[in-house]
């Protein structure tokens, strides 16, 4: 085994988190490498629902989500499911998960969410350039769904989008249909938020991205990243090349493989794969101005350049289970109660991993007691929104540049201490 002075700073992970930061250190004059085994930008940076949430900072866990989990996990349809197999790893994971929706934590981790979502549109124009951003992105809102009668959303929710005071446009019937013709009558209640947006090809934008690292002079290295230690006031890193790279700092920015990494360390984050899937309906009959997060059945569904994609659900079954066709096939048949005319060419299905945290918040920042070790990873179903920020945040404390904001609420010490 030889070892080789790879860069100056070298990222683990080339999903949108890892190409952002790389992007901007390259910029900066930087020395950087990126090592993925995967090609960039190929796990859940593609496979997402495309959904930019500037004006959402919602986290999973809410007061009172506790008493819907049964039902939920009962139901073949439901949002959650958790392999049976997998619950003796999964349990410690949810119990903080349900600790994390205390009111009280809710809010904090909704103000540290809100600093990393409300920028992501300028920030994602400063990364891919405002050509690359028009070709893209979209900012023309996002449409908020429900079934049946009663309220539109928690007391909760009410209350943190008037905490970041964020717009908020109720809609009547006829306003649904308008927006949407051919939407099933079930649907009477939705609110417009009109400061979210979406991407029309999640994997073209970070293909994008991937470029202008590239231009910026970034350095992409196709190898899993199998050790991570520090040696000589530097790191060291064992890949499947059978050589050890060298740096003198080191971003962990793995997804939801980070804690993989870190563990042998002796640093111990409770992250857990939330395996998300997404089906893609090629030339569908429906065409929708706006995509739609549907809140009374779980999914989101938003136009794209390959067609209509739906995305959704949460499943707890580590990173080596198999996929489950099931739970597409049942994104579809929610689709077509939506859209009851909806008619589309053979699905494409997909299934990914959502590196996720049990109080929503990303891990980003120094690693206590272990020099020139950084974090960013743990956005969970925001990862596309939050990304961006993240990765300047992480620069900026990298480079000792001065903050805006308080960095605290992300720090990986909340978990380790």
């Amino acid at each position: 085994m030889t070892s080789t002075e790879t860069a100056d700073t070298i990222v683990v992970g080339a999903g949108v988190v890892g190409l952002a930061i790389g992007t901007n250190l390259a910029r900066r004059g930087v020395r950087v490498a990126i090592l993925d085994e995967l090609p960039p930008a190929s796990g859940a940076s593609y496979g997402n629902s495309g959904f930019l949430v500037a004006d959402t900072a919602m986290p999973v866990a809410l007061p009172g989500m506790y008493r819907k989990v049964p039902s939920w996990l009962l139901d073949p349809e439901g949002p959650l499911r958790v392999r049976p197999n997998y619950l003796p790893s999964a349990l410690p994971f949810l119990l903080r998960w349900l600790h994390s929706s205390r009111a009280a934590q809710v809010r904090l981790s909704s103000d540290a969410m809100r600093k990393l979502h409300e920028p992501t549109f300028d920030e994602w124009k400063a990364l891919v350039g405002p050509k690359v951003y028009d070709s893209l992105i979209r900012r023309t809102g996002q449409v908020y769904l429900w079934e049946g009668e009663g309220a539109s959303s928690t007391p909760m929710e009410d209350e943190l989008r008037a905490r970041h005071g964020i717009n908020v446009e109720k809609l009547t019937p006829g306003d649904i249909q308008e927006i949407y013709p051919g939407i099933t009558r079930d649907i009477s209640r939705a609110m417009l938020i009109p400061g979210n947006g979406h991407t029309t090809n999640p994997g073209r934008l970070c293909g994008e991205l991937l470029q202008a690292y590239l231009d910026a002079g970034g350095q992409v290295l196709h190898e899993r990243v199998q050790r991570v230690w520090s040696s000589d006031g530097g790191w060291r890193l064992m890949t499947t090349s059978g050589q050890t790279r060298l740096s003198n700092r080191v971003v962990v920015a793995a997804g939801a493989w980070s804690h993989r990494l870190l563990k042998p360390l002796g640093i111990d984050v409770p992250l857990e794969s939330e395996r998300g899937y997404h089906v893609v309906l090629p030339n569908p009959s429906v065409e929708l101005s706006m995509p739609i997060l549907h809140k009374s059945g779980f999914f989101g569904i938003n136009s794209m350049e390959m067609g209509i994609r739906l995305a959704g659900t949460v499943e707890i079954s580590g990173l080596e289970a198999t996929p489950d066709p099931v739970r597409c096939e049942v994104l579809v048949r929610k689709a077509k109660r939506l859209f009851p005319e909806l008619r589309h060419d053979a699905p494409r299905m997909w299934m990914g991993h959502r590196p996720s945290v049990p109080d929503t918040v990303p891990v980003i920042g120094p690693v206590p007691g272990q020099p020139g070790l950084f974090t960013c990873f743990g956005h969970g179903h925001c990862g596309l929104t939050a990304g961006p920020a993240s990765a300047k945040l992480v620069v900026q404390q990298m480079l000792g540049d001065e903050i805006a904001i308080d960095t605290e609420p992300y720090s990986i010490s909340r978990f380790t201490h």
